[in-house]
């Protein structure tokens, strides 16, 4: 399906709700009004953003709204891998990353999407860009739009089932591979294969490690490529990126809800403290609950309490 992203004034969205009768039923998160029109899907988002899906949405849109899409093309991003130095932004692709893995506190979150090469451009307009570079409010706002139309997998590894593989002596390396591994997997499921063009992971080990590690078969191998710092090298990586880290803020966003106080990203000494403070209010075994007990901080938390204990 194709797809259109246009920047809308208030005016615009004002004449399109106005024009167009709103979908009755219930609207994904960041998404504020959605309408089919001639067969295209129009969507709405709290950023200000309009989406245009389906056959001819750029004759819908200049019929609505009086425009269309920009004529800028979408700018080619440079990606390599040892052998060679591909475009994947000229191609259909699945991207997969993943956040929290170096966090202390929340969960390792993983995630593969489909990005097509039509879809180049949306994500261009949307703002799609190296996660790590995006405050968390807009990787919220980009995710939850992101969701609405890109074929995804998002797969969620919670402290008390990533702390159980640890017991049983898995690395995060072997987490991280049979994570993103399953995304894929999931994701192959959900789109016509022959338009693949290729499988870009952010890479974290080497290839040998990765397809030891992933249990079970790794898919279409000959079209997987392995890239460091991948989000900048294919946006179909840097959308799974953005998704990844989504899921993993939200996470922390309910931690800190829960327990009244705000939850630390990261795993420096500030970290420690924040840790210390709440084994002191609520003890060792809730705070494990929440961690990846692997991590140093847990100790330096441990003695930062026994100090206060004995003052």
């Amino acid at each position: 399906m194709s797809n259109l992203v246009l920047e809308l004034s208030k005016e615009e969205i004002l004449l399109l709700r106005g024009t167009l009768k709103a979908d009755p039923g219930k609207l994904p998160p960041g998404m504020i009004f959605r309408s089919k029109y001639q067969g295209v899907t129009i969507s709405i988002y709290n950023s200000g953003k309009g989406m245009f899906q389906g056959t001819n949405n750029d004759k819908v849109a200049k019929e609505l709204i009086g425009r269309n899409t920009p004529d800028s093309e979408p700018r080619m991003i440079m990606g390599s891998t040892q052998n060679k130095t591909i475009n994947y932004n000229n191609y259909s692709c699945i991207g997969s990353d993943e956040a929290g893995s170096g966090d202390y506190f929340g969960p390792l979150t993983v995630c593969a999407c489909y990005v097509s090469k039509e879809n180049i451009a949306v994500l261009k307009a949307l703002g799609v860009d190296d996660s790590k570079k995006l405050t968390d409010t807009k990787i919220v706002a980009l995710a939850e739009q992101l969701v609405t139309f890109l074929p995804h997998s998002l797969l969620v590894l919670d402290n008390p089932k990533y702390n159980d593989r640890k017991a049983l002596d898995w690395s995060q390396v072997k987490m991280k591979a049979v994570l993103h591994n399953e995304c894929i997997k999931n994701v192959l499921q959900k789109i016509d294969v022959d338009t693949l063009d290729y499988i870009v992971i952010d890479q974290f080990t080497p290839r040998s490690t990765y397809e030891r590690y992933a249990m079970g078969d790794v898919p279409l191998k000959n079209k997987t490529c392995y890239e460091t710092k991948g989000e900048s090298k294919s946006l179909a990586i840097a959308a799974a990126s953005i998704i990844s880290r989504y899921a993993f803020v939200k996470h922390m966003d309910a931690l800190s809800k829960k327990y009244h106080t705000t939850i630390l990203k990261g795993a420096g000494p500030k970290v420690d403290l924040a840790a210390a403070k709440l084994i002191v209010k609520h003890g060792i075994d809730v705070v494990d609950n929440i961690t990846k007990k692997d991590f140093k901080n847990r100790d330096k938390a441990l003695k930062l309490v026994k100090g206060y204990n004995r003052k």
